[in-house]
C-alpha cells in the first residue's frame, strides 16, 4: 500500500510500561484527507477483528483467495472518508493484553475504545477538527452506541453521527424477530411453528426470548439448531456455507475450531455450557465465524513481511479472525441499547443510521426495525424504496428506508450480515448519502 495512504501500529510495545495495546490501521481519504470525515470502524463478535472489515468488506484493497494478493476495491469507503480500523478489545487480532484471561465487558470496552480514539488524536492532531462518525457491524451494535455516549461528552471530538450495520441492538427483539424470519423464509415446518405458537405465545404476543415454558424451550432449541447449526449460512441465508455443512466444531491440525459466537437465544439452558467445557479441556481453541472462510485473511496477516510492515512485535502470537477466550469470557452487561440511543437522540445533534442486509439471520433486519420503532421518534419519511444507479442497468431498488427525526432505518436487498461484501456499490452509495446528509 502507498505509504501516503496508510498507517498501522500498536499504540505501544509490549513490556512493563504497557499493559494493553490496541492495534489500528488508518487509511486516508482518497478524496481530500483534510476535509473528509474521520470514520471509526469496529467489527463485532465480541472478539472478532476489524481487519475483516478492512480486507473483505470496504477497505481500499481486498485480500484474494491465495492469501498473498490484494486487489483494488473500487467501492472502498476511503474513497470519501478517512477510515480508522480498530481491533478491539485486547486479545483480538494484533491487539494484546498482559492479562491473558482477556476478561472484559461492555463498559470496559467502551472506555478502552474511547481512550484509543484519544490516543489517535494525540498522534494525529490534524484530524481533530474533522467530522467524526462512529460505525461498525454486528456486536458493534453494542460497541458503537456505548462508545458514542462517552464521545458525546468530550467537546474536543467533533462527533457528527453513527451508523451500525446488522447490529445487535436488542437481544429480545433479535430473538423474537428471528423466529418469524425463519418461519416465513421456509426454515421451520408447520408442526414446529404450531407448537411454538401454542407454547411460546399467549394473547397474541409471543416470547421467544426468555420463555420458561419447557415445551417452548425445547422448540426454541430446535429453532436455534436449524438457524445456527444445521448447515445454513447464518450470515446470508442464500449463500453457501464455506467448507460445506459444519458441526458445532471441527478439528484442524490439532486445533478445535468453534463456530458459535453466542449472540442468538442466549437465554436457552445449556446454550454455552459446552463452550465452558471446551475451555476447561486444555485443547488449543480457535473461533471462526460460521460458514466463513478466514484462510485468506489469516494467511495474509500472518505473512512475516506483512507483520513487519505493520510494525507487529515478533513476540505477539499469530493473527486469528476471532478470539475464543475474548468471546467466552466477555460479560454482556446490556440487553438493549435503547437508553444509549435515547441519550444521543435527545441532544438532537447527531444523525444516526441503522442499516441491515435483509437475508442475514445473525442480526436480522426485522429485529433492528422493531428496535428503531421502539424509540418512538417523530416519523419524517414513510417507508419507501431507495435506489442505486447501476449504469447500464439503470436505477434499481436497493432496499427500503424510513426516516425519523435524527435516525433512519434502511435495508439492503439481497445482502447478508456483511453488507459491503455482498452489495459493495449499494453500501458505498448508502455510506456517501449518510455522510453528506443526502436523501437516501
Amino acid at each position: 500500500l502507498p505509504l501516503s495512504l496508510t498507517w498501522a501500529s500498536p499504540f505501544c510495545s509490549p513490556g512493563p510500561a504497557c499493559v494493553t495495546g490496541l492495534f489500528m490501521w488508518f487509511v486516508e481519504s482518497q478524496k481530500d484527507p483534510k476535509s473528509s470525515p474521520l470514520v471509526l470502524w469496529l467489527n463485532g463478535g465480541p472478539g472478532c477483528s476489524s481487519l475483516d472489515g478492512f480486507l473483505t468488506e470496504h477497505g481500499p484493497f481486498l485480500v484474494q483467495p491465495d492469501g498473498a494478493t490484494l486487489e483494488y476495491n473500487p467501492y472502498s469507503w476511503n474513497l470519501i472518508a478517512n477510515v480508522l480500523y480498530l481491533e478491539s478489545p485486547a486479545g483480538v487480532g494484533f491487539s494484546y493484553s498482559d492479562d491473558k484471561t482477556y476478561a472484559t465487558n461492555d463498559t470496559e470496552v467502551a472506555q478502552s475504545n474511547f481512550e484509543a480514539l484519544q490516543d489517535f488524536f494525540r498522534l494525529f492532531p490534524e484530524y481533530k477538527d474533522n467530522e467524526l462518525f462512529l460505525t461498525g457491524e454486528s456486536y458493534a451494535g453494542i460497541y458503537i452506541p456505548t462508545l458514542a455516549v462517552l464521545v458525546m461528552q468530550d467537546p474536543s471530538m467533533n462527533l457528527q453521527g453513527l451508523a451500525v450495520g446488522n447490529g445487535l441492538s436488542s437481544y429480545e427483539q433479535n430473538d423474537n424477530s428471528l423466529v418469524y424470519f425463519a418461519y416465513y423464509h421456509g426454515l421451520l415446518g408447520n408442526r414446529l411453528w404450531s407448537s411454538l405458537q401454542t407454547h411460546c405465545c399467549s394473547q397474541n404476543k409471543c416470547n421467544f426470548y426468555d420463555n420458561t415454558d419447557p415445551e417452548c424451550v425445547t422448540n426454541l432449541q430446535e429453532v436455534s439448531r436449524i438457524v445456527g447449526n444445521s448447515g445454513l449460512n447464518i450470515y446470508n441465508l442464500y449463500a453457501p456455507c464455506a467448507g460445506g455443512v459444519p458441526g458445532h466444531l471441527r478439528y484442524e491440525k490439532g486445533t478445535v475450531v468453534i463456530h458459535d459466537l453466542g449472540n442468538i437465544f442466549t437465554r436457552l439452558p445449556l446454550k454455552r455450557m459446552w463452550h465452558q467445557a471446551l475451555l476447561r479441556s486444555g485443547d488449543r481453541l480457535r473461533m471462526d465465524p460460521p460458514c466463513t472462510n478466514t484462510t485468506a485473511a489469516s494467511t495474509y496477516l500472518n505473512n512475516p513481511y506483512v507483520r513487519k510492515a505493520l510494525h507487529i512485535p515478533e513476540q505477539l502470537p499469530r493473527w486469528d479472525m476471532c478470539n475464543f477466550l475474548v468471546n467466552i469470557q466477555y460479560r454482556r452487561l446490556y440487553q438493549s441499547m435503547q437508553s444509549q440511543y435515547l441519550k444521543l437522540l435527545t441532544t438532537q445533534k447527531y444523525r444516526i443510521l441503522l442499516y441491515n442486509g435483509d437475508v442475514d439471520m445473525a442480526c436480522n433486519f426485522m429485529g433492528d426495525e422493531w428496535f428503531v420503532d421502539s424509540l418512538n421518534q417523530k416519523m419524517e419519511v414513510q417507508r419507501r424504496p431507495w435506489l442505486v444507479d447501476y449504469g447500464d442497468s439503470g436505477e434499481q431498488i436497493a432496499g427500503f428506508v424510513k426516516e425519523f427525526s435524527h435516525i433512519a432505518f434502511l435495508t439492503i436487498k439481497g445482502a447478508g450480515h456483511m453488507v459491503p461484501t455482498d452489495k459493495p456499490q449499494a453500501a458505498l452509495t448508502m455510506f456517501s448519502r449518510f455522510l453528506n446528509k443526502q436523501p437516501y
